[in-house]
């Protein structure tokens, strides 16, 4: 996903471009994927949304996803 401005993308700051708070991303996430995929069970989508945002630049190396 593009960058347009700023550090960090859209989807990832609150309304003052400040990153959100791992939880708060991290619940979004989950709750995304688990409307992506209603019959996926909590904890597998729990493990590929950690996956996934181990690769985003905002969030590759936070302690929770280590």
């Amino acid at each position: 996903m593009p960058i347009e401005s700023g550090r960090y993308c859209e989807h990832c700051t609150d309304a003052d471009g400040n990153l959100q708070d791992f939880d708060t991303r991290f619940a979004a996430m989950v709750g995304w994927q688990q409307r992506r995929h209603p019959n996926e069970s909590q904890s597998v989508i729990e493990e590929q949304t950690r996956a996934y945002m181990a690769t985003m630049p905002a969030w590759r190396g936070h302690p929770r996803l280590g």
